[in-house]
């Protein structure tokens, strides 16, 4: 059995700083093709992928657990439980693919994080997950990494663009449509996206509205 890869994943009311321009309904069918995405590469890479979801929701390729309390308390008590390496990946990280994600497994540190933009961690692989309690929110990426110095396993930190570039704000989109995933891009061109160039500068556009940003 390969790592087992948990994905934290709110199916209701999610990316909400994307509501400039995708109604609540297109932002859950877009976080759910991110969502296939992220599947897509951590199944290829190996592993198995399992859902810890705010709320109900269930997939045909991995298993899923329910939430009720914070999400790091939900993924401490699973740190204490489990046994043997695990990794994290967030769920809007559409540019991942196979390779990157057997990057971070393949490391021979005991802890592997993989930096967020703006302070944040997208992905964070343990080889003793009793050892480690996860502090997402904020600058995480530097708790994270002070956590792990404090417990004796020094953090590699991987470099990798497609697990770095998550999705959360409109002009995020450019990176999906150039470099993302087959699920997202797609689902991104049937509700009338695409690239826009103006000035020399890259763009969206969405041609249903009649909207660039």
């Amino acid at each position: 059995m390969g790592v087992r890869a948990v994905i934290p994943f709110k199916p209701r009311n999610p990316k909400t700083r994307l509501a400039s321009v995708l109604d609540s309904a297109e932002r859950e069918r877009f976080a759910c093709a991110m969502l296939e995405d992220v599947i897509d590469a951590v199944t290829e890479a190996g592993c198995e992928p399992v859902l810890l979801c705010t709320h109900p929701f269930s997939h045909p390729r991995a298993a899923s657990a329910i939430h009720a309390a914070g999400l790091n308390d939900a993924l401490n008590a699973l740190f204490c439980q489990s046994q043997g390496p695990l990794l994290v990946i967030m769920a809007d990280l559409p540019l991942a693919d196979a390779p990157s994600v057997a990057r971070v497994c393949a490391t021979s540190a005991a802890v592997a994080l993989v930096p967020g933009r703006g302070g944040g961690t997208n992905a964070i692989f343990l080889r003793d997950p009793k050892r480690f309690r996860a502090d997402f929110y904020g600058a995480s990426f530097l708790k994270h990494r002070r956590i792990a110095e404090e417990a004796g396993m020094p953090a590699e930190v991987i470099d990798s663009f497609r697990l770095h570039t998550d999705i959360d704000e409109p002009d995020d989109l450019v990176e999906v449509l150039i470099h993302g995933g087959a699920n997202s891009r797609a689902l991104l061109g049937s509700l009338g996206f695409a690239l826009a160039i103006e000035n020399g500068r890259v763009g969206v556009k969405r041609d249903s509205h009649e909207q660039t940003f």
